[in-house]
C-alpha cells in the first residue's frame, strides 16, 4: 500500500494534482521521461531501473482499475495504461535476477562459536541459530514451536500445523539436517535446560519470549526468560543479525539457511530418492520446488564445474575383445579353469 500511494503520489505531483478525469497518454509519456531524470534523496544519484519500473508497475495497474470505475469509462480506455510499461530492455534490466548471497556452513559455524553463553538469553540465542540450521524450518515456525513437538531421540521436530505457524500449514516431519554434532548438542542441551532446570513442560514454547521488567533504577530491562511464545518472527531476525555483526559477518536472515541447506544436499545426495528425501525435510511436496527456489548453482560452484567438463576425460574401454581378454586374464590369475580349455587350445 505505501508503494502505490507513493508512486500514485509521484504522478499526482509532477501533474500539479490534475483531476484524473483529465488523465492523457501524453501525460504518461512526459511523465517517465521526468521520472528518468530523478535522483534519490539519499544516494544523489538517478533512480534505477527497478525503481522506475516498481512505479511505473503500480501506476499502470491503478489506472487500468480506474478505466473500468462509474464516470472514468468515458474519459480514456484500459489500454492507454500500457504507456506506462517501460521499454523491453529497461524492463529487463530492471527485472533480472541476482545472485543471492548464501552463508556457508563453515560461516555459520563460526557465528554459533562466538556467540556467549553467559546468561540463560545467550543459550537461548545460540540454541535457535543451531535449530534453524539443524531444521531449515521458517522463522514463523520456529517463534510457534513447542517442547513437545522436538523428539531428541528421533532427533526430528513434528512441525504440526494446528500449533505450528508452517506455510500454507502443512503438517510434516523434519529431521535433523547432518550439519555436524555441535549443533545438536547445543539443542539438546537447551531442552534439558528448560525441562530439568526450569521445569517446563510439553506446551511452553522451545525458544521463549524476553521477559521485561522495571527494575529499582524505574528503568525497564531484560530480567530472563517469558514462558510465552513470540508474537511474531521479528526478534528472531534480531538476534540473527546482532550474532553475524558480532561475527564479524555480513547479515545473513534465517530463510537463507534454507538454501544453505539445499546446496549441502546438492553435494551430499547420490541419488534422486535422496534428494527428494532431503527436499521432503525442508517441506516441500515437489523437488521441483526445491530445485527453482533454492537450487541455483552459485558462480563459483558453476566455474568449477565448467573447469572439470573441460578437461579431457580418460574414455572408458569398450572394446568388447579387450573386455574379454581382461576376464580371462583375471580368472586365470586366480587360478580358475575354464571347462573345454582343451579343445580352446
Amino acid at each position: 500500500m505505501d508503494a502505490a500511494a507513493k508512486a500514485l503520489n509521484r504522478f499526482e505531483v509532477y501533474t500539479g494534482y490534475r483531476d484524473f478525469k483529465a488523465f492523457h497518454t501524453e501525460q504518461v509519456i512526459a511523465f517517465k521521461k521526468h521520472l528518468a531524470g530523478q535522483r534519490g534523496l539519499q544516494s544523489g544519484e538517478t533512480l534505477s531501473k527497478a525503481t522506475l519500473y516498481a512505479t511505473l508497475t503500480q501506476l499502470k495497474r491503478f489506472f487500468q482499475w480506474l478505466a473500468w470505475q462509474p464516470g472514468y469509462k468515458s474519459r480514456f480506455e484500459y489500454s492507454d495504461a500500457e504507456y506506462f510499461n517501460l521499454s523491453d530492455k529497461d524492463t529487463r534490466i530492471a527485472t533480472a535476477q541476482r545472485e543471492q548471497q548464501v552463508p556457508t556452513l563453515e560461516q555459520i559455524k563460526h557465528v554459533i562459536q562466538t556467540m556467549p553463553t553467559k546468561t540463560e538469553i545467550d543459550r537461548r540465542n545460540r540454541a535457535l541459530i543451531a535449530f534453524t540450521l539443524l531444521t531449515g524450518a521458517r522463522d514463523s515456525a520456529i517463534a510457534s514451536v513447542k517442547l513437545k513437538h522436538v523428539d531428541l531421540v528421533e532427533k526430528c521436530v513434528r512441525q504440526d500445523a494446528r500449533e505450528v505457524r508452517t506455510k500454507f500449514s502443512k503438517t510434516f516431519i523434519t529431521y535433523f539436517f547432518p550439519v555436524g554434532d555441535e549443533p545438536v548438542e547445543i539443542v539438546e542441551d537447551w531442552v534439558s535446560f528448560l525441562r530439568e532446570e526450569q521445569l517446563w513442560g510439553n506446551d511452553d514454547p522451545l525458544f521463549p519470549a524476553t521477559r521485561i521488567e522495571q527494575g529499582a533504577d524505574c528503568q525497564f530491562g531484560v530480567a530472563g526468560l517469558d514462558r510465552t511464545h513470540w508474537s511474531s518472527a521479528s526478534p528472531i531476525r534480531g538476534i540473527f543479525h546482532e550474532a553475524f555483526l558480532r561475527a564479524g559477518l555480513p547479515y545473513f536472515n534465517p530463510h537463507s539457511f534454507r538454501n544453505t541447506l539445499v546446496r549441502l544436499g546438492q553435494d551430499l545426495c547420490q541419488s534422486p530418492e535422496a534428494f527428494k528425501a532431503w527436499s521432503q525435510n525442508l517441506g516441500h511436496e515437489k523437488v521441483l520446488t526445491t530445485f527453482t527456489s533454492y537450487g541455483a548453482v552459485a558462480c563459483e560452484r558453476q566455474s568449477e564445474i565448467l573447469r572439470c567438463l573441460a578437461t579431457p576425460q580418460q574414455p572408458a574401454q569398450s572394446d568388447s575383445k579387450e573386455i574379454a581378454a581382461e576376464v580371462l586374464r583375471g580368472l586365470r590369475d586366480s587360478g580358475f579353469e575354464l571347462q573345454g580349455k582343451s579343445r580352446m587350445d
